[in-house]
């Protein structure tokens, strides 16, 4: 089973969150005026313990995440041919807007600024999707959401061990959750070619961070904000109960619903 020449050249990305945003994701934004080239160099201690590179860039990559495969699971509804690709895109939309809402609760309270649309590369994806149709779609649905999804299972288990900060953790628990239940409907669809698939989760190439980093919203744009199905089977994290129930001080409060995708 193969996948098109056109999806084939936008697969290798590591898609969703696979390949590392990088120490420049967001610096000045941050405060930062030199940036490090160690992941592990902390950027801010905060009362839930300290934050690195690498712990703000896996906030950034599981919004961006949202903002690229939600969308896909939309567009998997409405053209997904057989029940294994309508059954994974009702798990997108349910996993990535719960995904969503812990990264807008913990985001403003480590003093992260988060994407409102997803990266060059990512948008490939989308677009590589929007113009298929029938079992061309489905098997490049099934392809692609597999490899970009196994490619951050080792980067969130990861940030699972090695991070400091509490927020974060309780925010990989989740992107582990998600991911695997993602892994598995994809893999139930029987349209995966293992063979395609991880050799390009495992042999990504290199290419420009413009390509892999979701720009910035400029300044003033409301929050694009995904909304939850009607009934969601996954969960945000529960930030009163890492924090004492006072919602983690200033910041800690939701940024308003508005806009919405979906």
């Amino acid at each position: 089973m193969r996948i098109s020449r056109n999806a084939t050249g936008t697969l290798f990305v590591g898609g969703a969150m696979a390949l590392t945003l990088g120490a420049l994701a967001y610096p000045s934004m941050l405060g930062v005026s030199t940036v490090s080239s160690s992941p592990d160099r902390v950027i801010a201690n905060t009362q839930w313990g300290p934050l690195t590179e690498s712990d703000r860039d896996f906030v950034v990559k599981v919004r961006a995440a949202g903002l690229w495969e939600y969308p896909v699971g939309q567009i998997g509804l409405q053209k997904g041919t057989t029940k294994g690709v309508l059954e994974a895109s009702k798990h997108l939309i349910d996993g990535h807007s719960a995904l969503d809402a812990s990264c807008r609760k913990i985001a403003p309270m480590l003093n992260i600024t988060l994407p409102n649309v997803a990266s060059p590369q990512q948008e490939g994806f989308v677009n590589t999707l929007k113009s298929d149709s029938g079992k061309k779609f489905d098997t490049d649905f099934a392809n692609i959401l597999r490899m970009t999804h196994g490619s951050i299972f080792n980067t969130i288990a990861k940030i699972r061990s090695t991070t400091k900060n509490s927020l974060v953790r309780a925010l990989a628990d989740q992107a582990n959750n998600t991911v695997l239940d993602h892994i598995t409907v994809m893999e139930k669809t029987g349209l995966v070619d293992f063979d395609q698939t991880l050799f390009q989760q495992t042999t990504p190439p290199k290419l420009p961070s413009s390509d892999l980093t979701p720009p910035p919203p400029p300044a003033g744009q409301p929050q694009v904000v995904l909304t939850p199905p009607p009934n969601p089977t996954s969960t945000p994290v529960n930030i009163d109960g890492l924090t004492g129930g006072n919602g983690g001080g200033s910041g800690g409060a939701s940024p308003a619903p508005s806009p919405t995708v979906g």
